[in-house]
């Protein structure tokens, strides 16, 4: 082995470094995690390296700055072209940010980030899409589906990131995209792409870049099965935000959420529609997902879950039956399974419905997941819907958190919900009592306000 190498072991979880191996990661308490890589000593001070990977002189002295020194100016944000994108992100694009962004394979994260390129490059703005993973044919094959690209878009098929770095460097492009992490390699880490090693120098010599220049980088990130990015779990703290995509990769929609960003609100999602040509951005969400719902179909209820500062509307559903076997059968899906078991333990103690002998189907219509206790009154009312056999109102609005001890609590918001679903036509909202006590009338819509269980279902 060649002078200053050596190996280490890294756990897979979180990037924890060691010299020996444990069974269990000290740092992130990881059962098996523990691989061996070889790795080189230099490449852990990459960031006194000077251009294109030289050795650095000494180190210039960096002068502190006062926070009135710094200047803060709107063009420090670009727009994507995409508002849904642009709202996931903070309002755009901020220059010398790190963006990672993760989903399955073929959902569509390549896609949206040439059309954001292509937008990009249409106003004027110089832009780098570098591929490890697809030829330059392939690309244009992709690109000709979306549609005509120009202004100053260039492209680059490379994985060495001493080359890529220097192209960077030369090129000076505003953002740059680099798809995908796990294909990019240094060579100054023997071990094989991909590889904890290689992921982590990856990203950190790509973050120097990116603060040095000024120049906003995004980086595709593929995942494992459990859903997260592949690699080691510090990956998601050295970048400035973290994007991921979510949805069937057969169905129409696809969800970005935001897990994490330095600049914005984590909680803010776009909705986007995959089309012929690409993705295309669903302004209206709650009118998309209540599509095709049925009118006078018992279980049906429509419910309202706010992601960050956006109400949007769903339908709950609800299927309550016979058991056929000695232990009832309960499924959820887009919520949390344990949350509605105790809704229907509050149903059986503070309402005396017998719902232990009954199996019970949950699922938010349209593929979507929320976990929001907003959502409680309207399982609750989807529940009793279908075992009364009873359809609710379609025109009406149901959210609220319900207790343990069958009170329905306050939700956050609550007039931007009632406001959302005024915009859509509904007729009439059942709310917690609280919150209605604090709300002005809303015009067009009946308020009924609940502040137990009981209330809720006598409405029926």
């Amino acid at each position: 082995m060649a002078k200053g190498k050596t190996t280490a072991f890294f756990c897979s979880e979180c990037g924890y470094e060691s010299s020996k191996w444990m069974g269990q990661c000290p740092a992130c308490r990881a059962w098996n995690t523990m691989v061996e890589e070889p790795v080189t000593k230099a490449s852990f001070s990459s960031g006194g390296r000077g251009k294109a990977g030289g050795s650095a002189g000494p180190a210039a002295y960096a002068r502190p700055s006062l926070l009135s020194e710094i200047s803060l100016e709107e063009q420090d944000r670009i727009p994507t072209g995409f508002k849904e994108l642009d709202r996931v992100l903070g309002n755009g694009i901020v220059a010398g940010s790190l963006v990672l962004v993760g989903g399955d394979p073929g959902i569509g994260k390549s896609t949206i980030l040439l059309q954001v390129c292509r937008h990009l490059a249409a106003d004027g703005r110089k832009v780098l899409y570098i591929s490890g993973e697809e030829s330059l044919k392939q690309i244009k094959m992709r690109a000709n589906r979306i549609g005509p690209v120009a202004g100053e878009l260039r492209f680059l098929t490379e994985t060495n990131l001493e080359r890529i770095e220097r192209v960077l460097e030369t090129e000076a492009p505003q953002v740059a995209v680099i798809d995908s992490i796990q294909t990019m390699y240094s060579e100054e880490v023997s071990s094989a792409p991909g590889s904890v090693s290689q992921v982590r120098e990856s990203t950190g010599i790509l973050l120097r870049i990116a603060k040095s220049q000024g120049m906003a980088i995004f980086v595709v990130g593929h995942v494992t099965k459990e859903g997260v990015v592949a690699g080691p779990r510090v990956l998601e703290h050295m970048v400035d935000t973290v994007l991921y995509f979510e949805g069937d990769r057969n169905a129409a929609y696809r969800i970005l959420r935001g897990v994490k960003n330095r600049f914005g609100s984590t909680n803010e999602i776009g909705v986007f529609e995959m089309e012929e040509t690409g993705l295309a951005e669903v302004e209206n969400p709650s009118e998309y997902l209540l599509e095709g719902r049925p009118k006078e179909a018992s279980g049906a209820v429509v419910s309202c879950s706010m992601e960050g500062t956006r109400p949007i509307l769903l339908e709950v559903q609800a299927l309550v039956a016979e058991t056929n076997f000695g232990m009832p059968r309960r499924t959820a899906a887009g919520t949390d399974y344990n949350r509605v078991n105790l809704l229907m333990a509050v149903l059986e103690k503070r309402c005396h419905y017998e719902m232990s002998r009954l199996d019970a189907y949950v699922n938010i219509a349209g593929g979507v997941r929320m976990n929001e206790p907003a959502l409680d009154l309207a399982i609750v009312m989807a529940l009793m819907s279908s075992y009364k056999d009873r359809p609710v109102d379609p025109g009406m609005l149901i959210f609220g958190e319900v207790g343990l001890s069958g009170e329905v609590r306050a939700v956050s918001q609550a007039a931007q919900r009632v406001n959302e679903a005024a915009k859509l036509g509904f007729t009439s909202c059942v709310l917690p009592k609280v919150c209605l006590d604090r709300m002005k009338p809303v015009q067009g819509i009946k308020l009924i306000g609940v502040s137990t269980v009981r209330e809720a279902i006598g409405v029926l």
